[in-house]
């Protein structure tokens, strides 16, 4: 069988990014994003595959402080009302997280989801309606992944009203903004996720969240679970990163 793997080095470099990348809100820098470095994201994310080969993205490049100052309104009146669904410590400890980097950093990115792309009837979509989002969200990934490889952090805004985003990015009503990305250079990548570090969450142990065959049934397969508990050997993925 030929070998159709990447070489040693470029295959650790993806496992790298894979391993390395953070969702970043408080570390970001004022130095701009080359163009060309920013096309080579936006290249990335668009080579993302796509059901049906729709390709239902689109990229909404912020660099106006007037739009990164009403998205944030946007943000600090949701994260207002997130807030209320914790209570007593959790409440403290989640007013203290900083969740979002849009004026901070240099770029801000809508990757959106053009809802009718590709007509009425996209292959593989007749089933499963969400598969346009799907994709977009692979975009998404493919530049983050890109993004950590350039040295740029990316950091998600999940906590926005899509509806009022929509309308202060005067998005058409089929198009659904699926990502609100804060993007820039950045002091340091976090040894591990902010939220986990914070004490937020931890990581889930790979092997709790394995199945074989059906949700009920377990992997029988020892080589796997003991690759799985070993770290994946030569795969490049180390435990609790």
């Amino acid at each position: 069988m030929t070998n159709q793997g990447f070489p040693d080095e470029q295959r650790e470099g993806l496992y790298r990014a894979i391993r390395e990348r953070r969702d970043v809100r408080s570390q970001f820098l004022p130095d701009p994003i080359a163009p060309e470095i920013l096309a080579r994201l936006l290249q990335a994310a668009h080579l993302a595959p796509s059901v049906g080969f729709m390709q239902p993205w689109d990229f909404v490049v912020i660099d106006s402080l007037e739009i990164k100052h009403a998205v944030k309104a946007l943000y600090q009146q949701a994260n207002a009302a997130a807030a209320n669904n914790y209570e007593g410590d959790r409440a403290a400890q989640y007013r203290r997280l900083k969740l979002e980097g849009i004026v901070d950093s240099p770029i801000n990115l809508c990757i959106t989801c053009d809802r009718q792309r590709g007509g009425p009837h996209v292959l593989g979509r007749n089933t499963m309606l969400e598969t346009d989002l799907f994709s977009t969200c692979l975009a998404v990934q493919n530049l983050w992944l890109a993004a950590r490889a350039e040295g740029i952090g990316v950091g998600w805004v999940s906590i926005v009203e899509p509806s009022l985003l929509a309308q202060v990015l005067k998005l058409p009503e089929h198009v659904y903004p699926v990502a609100y990305l804060c993007l820039g250079y950045v002091s340091e990548f976090l040894p591990k996720p902010e939220l986990e570090i914070a004490g937020w969450r931890s990581r889930l142990p790979l092997e709790q969240l394995l199945h074989g065959n059906t949700w009920t049934g377990g992997i029988d397969d020892d080589a796997l679970l003991a690759a799985v508990r070993g770290n994946q050997d030569g795969a490049g993925i180390k435990p609790n990163d």
